[in-house]
């Protein structure tokens, strides 16, 4: 394996119900986190049957914020604060669950009839202790809204925290970076060593890396305290992510991440029980599983 890089996680498809298939990149056997962020799955790209759309019925979470970004199509979000939001691609909306929220996430109506298109990653974020009773919260920038820095074959847009001095709008709870590159072929980006966890997901194309190539749909773990330079084997899209590791270990289970499994228990109950907020005008709900480790 090329020095430069910790390990390299390769995505295990999972389905969500329904047919719909997600390529799940964290956690994984190779590498539970990195930096704050705790799961990592990418949506598609798919075209959904005519008629047929994403329909993601109301389930809580806590203890994490969930940030989903999109490459294509179009997400409706709700959720227990009475937000109502069109999540588009380039933007960035970012739920900070907290103590406890709850959320859908559908195909808006007007884009079944011809066959909604789906492409996108959704991450969870670990809040760190201090925060993982905060109040819940949902934060959205437009695409516009977010820094574009372009040049030598370089498009880069820094979706949360800081990427080479540039800043994201958006607020985080912990040193955080997450950006989308796209790079035209032949085109290379430094990934310098600020952040202790460094990671790349390859999205789209191929990348060169000390005389190695990957291919899409890779996630790229990089060693802390080294700059690492990639290229672009053709047009090229990239996730960089990281940032400090969490402080201490965190429990996942279903859509619940906390650092004490005892609180974790404390969300199934609620949820069994329906002390859950309701989110505004859906009547459906996830049911809570039979008890499994995620």
């Amino acid at each position: 394996m090329n020095a430069a890089i910790e390990t390299i996680i390769v995505p295990r498809t999972r389905d969500l119900g329904g047919g719909f298939e997600v390529r799940r990149v964290l956690p994984s056997g190779e590498r539970r986190t990195v930096g704050p962020f705790v799961f990592f799955d990418q949506m598609g790209p798919t075209v959904l049957p005519a008629g047929t759309g994403l329909d993601v019925r109301p389930h809580p979470h806590i203890g994490l914020a969930t940030v989903t970004y999109l490459f294509d199509g179009e997400i409706m979000h709700r959720d227990s604060l009475g937000t109502v939001q069109p999540i588009r691609p380039g933007a960035v909306n970012w739920m900070t669950a907290g103590r406890g929220i709850v959320h859908s996430e559908r195909t808006p109506p007007e884009l079944r009839t011809g066959g909604a298109r789906l492409f996108g990653i959704q991450t969870w974020v670990g809040l760190p202790r201090s925060h993982e009773e905060a109040d819940p919260a949902f934060a959205h920038h437009p695409e516009d809204a977010l820094p574009l820095v372009e040049g030598d074959g370089k498009r880069v847009r820094v979706i949360a925290g800081a990427f080479r001095g540039v800043h994201s709008p958006l607020a985080v709870f912990s040193e955080t970076f997450y950006v989308d590159a796209t790079l035209a072929p032949g085109a290379r980006l430094e990934i310098t060593p600020e952040y202790e966890d460094r990671a790349i997901y390859i999205v789209e194309g191929r990348i060169g890396l000390g005389g190695d190539s990957f291919q899409e749909g890779r996630m790229l773990v990089f060693r802390s305290g080294d700059p690492v330079t990639v290229s672009a084997d053709g047009l090229t899209r990239l996730l960089l992510l990281g940032g400090a590791p969490l402080d201490g270990p965190r429990h996942l289970w279903w859509n619940f991440v906390s650092s004490s499994t005892e609180r974790i228990e404390q969300a199934k109950a609620a949820w069994r029980e329906g002390r859950f907020p309701q989110v505004p005008g859906e009547t459906e709900f996830i049911p809570l599983p039979e008890d499994r480790s995620s």
